[in-house]
This record gives C-alpha cells, structure tokens and sequence, in this order.
C-alpha cells in the first residue's frame, strides 16, 4: 500500500505540475485577439463569397481591424453593414452602393447566328478553347453552357434562350460570375442603375450585323441624344456612366437594335 500510494502522490504531483506549466504556457503564447475583429467578424453577413477580394468574411474582418481594408469593402451587405463596421471601428461609413451582375450580351437563339454546332463539354471554360469558341458566330456571345450558373452561391443566374440571365433580386454581388466567364462579358452595375447596354461587341457595325441581330453597331445615337453625357461610344461600343445617368429613357427610345434596356 506504501509503494501504491507514493506513486499516486508522485503521478498526481506531476499531473500538477503538468498542469500549471501548460497554464503558465498558454498565458506566455497566447495570441491577442482584437475585440474590434470579432465585433466586425459578427457584423459582416456570413456569406464567405469572395465578393471583397479576401478568402472569406473572417479574413476580410481581420483586413478590416488592422486597417487593411475600408468598413465598406462587403459587396454583400451594402450600406448598413458598412454603417455598422464603420461604428466598430470608428470612422466614417463611405455610401457603399450594392452592386449586381449583369449579362451584356443579348445574343439569344434566336438573334445570333452559328457557325457551327457545339458538342463538346457543357462548360464555358472548355468552349473557349475549343475550334470554334463556342459554336456562335460572334465572338463575344455568352456561350449559354451555364458555367455562371452553378457558379453563382445564391441560385441568382439562369439560362434563357441561350443567353444567361441574372436576377437582380437574388444577386448579392459576390463576383463569382463575373471571374468564371472566359468571354468576359458579366460585370457589375449599381442596383440602382435605370439602364444598361446588353452587348459586349467591339467589332464594326457591318461585322456586328451580319452575325447577330441583337448587338450595338455604334451609330452613337444614344452618345449624340443623351442630355447629360452619361452614354459613349468607345471602341464601337456604347457603355453608360451611371453616374451621369438621369434616367430620362432617351438611349433606350432611340436605339435602333434595341440593346439598351431599361433594368427591373
């Protein structure tokens, strides 16, 4: 019983002092953690989409804490997250304006022309780099193989007549859509904006025309009738500033292929 109980006191004692040290341990290398970090990190919407520029919504609280990124920098949550962070953190909230996608292409089945057709993976990326590029005579189409769509986290992408299509509605303006397209023709625009041009073409009117019936050929009626000069034509091309944009609707009366379209 002697031996017995000295190797318990002798096992206990070193359970103790096993212990202690991994106290003693644990205060000597812990790592500070910003209650400002936390507070942004519970503020920010969980989405984890990528949106900002980060691997996620707990690195860009990290960013935001140690002034490496501004209070508005969540695409997702728009002013009143920003509003709040900016209250944690102690500085001014910059207006963050909620961003959505938007498919400048109008090219559906019916308004584009093929020049050949496409049987390879159903996946934009393999069509791009395929003889071909996809299958549409025009070159800057959106390919309507639905990469976007599976892409997309919140379901806010869908096809139609071959032609994807956001709902601005269910957009969070994550920009996942907008780095998986190889034809580059998804961006975003404000919420807000009144109208947008729904083509990507660069290439002359008459290439433009003799491919698809639905593209801008840039005549520069929309540059020439708009009041405030939030409509140009560049690189054959019209694009708007919405900022300039007043909402008036005259590019959208007068354009004469109607790919400047009023946005729900």
């Amino acid at each position: 019983m002697g031996i017995i109980g000295i190797s318990a006191a002798i096992v206990g004692g070193l359970g103790i002092l096993i212990g202690l040290a991994l106290g003693f341990a644990e205060r000597l290398f812990a790592v500070k953690t910003d209650e400002r970090e936390l507070a942004v990190r519970q503020a920010l919407p969980g989405n984890n989409c990528g949106g900002c520029g980060f691997a996620g919504c707990e690195a860009l609280a990290k960013a935001i804490a140690r002034g490496e990124a501004n209070a508005n920098a969540c695409p997702v949550g728009g002013s009143e997250v920003a509003a709040q962070i900016a209250a944690i953190m102690g500085v001014e909230a910059d207006e963050a304006k909620r961003q959505v996608a938007f498919i400048h292409c109008a090219g559906t089945c019916d308004k584009v022309k093929l020049a050949y057709h496409y049987y390879g993976a159903p996946d934009c990326r393999q069509a791009a780099i395929a003889p071909g590029h996809g299958g549409k005579a025009c070159s800057f189409a959106c390919f309507g193989l639905g990469t976007c769509v599976k892409t997309c986290p919140v379901d806010a992408i869908f096809l139609q007549d071959g032609v994807a299509v956001v709902d601005p509605k269910a957009c969070i303006g994550c920009t996942a859509c907008t780095k998986v397209c190889p034809q580059g023709i998804i961006g975003l625009r404000p919420k807000e904006a009144y109208v947008e041009v729904r083509c990507s073409s660069h290439a002359t009117g008459k290439a433009v025309k003799a491919v698809c019936g639905a593209g801008c050929i840039g005549c520069g009626i929309c540059q020439k009738i708009c009041p405030t000069d939030a409509i140009h034509v560049v690189d054959h091309l019209a694009r708007v500033d919405h900022e300039k944009c007043i909402a008036c609707g005259a590019c959208v009366e007068k354009c004469p292929v109607d790919i400047i379209r009023v946005l729900s």
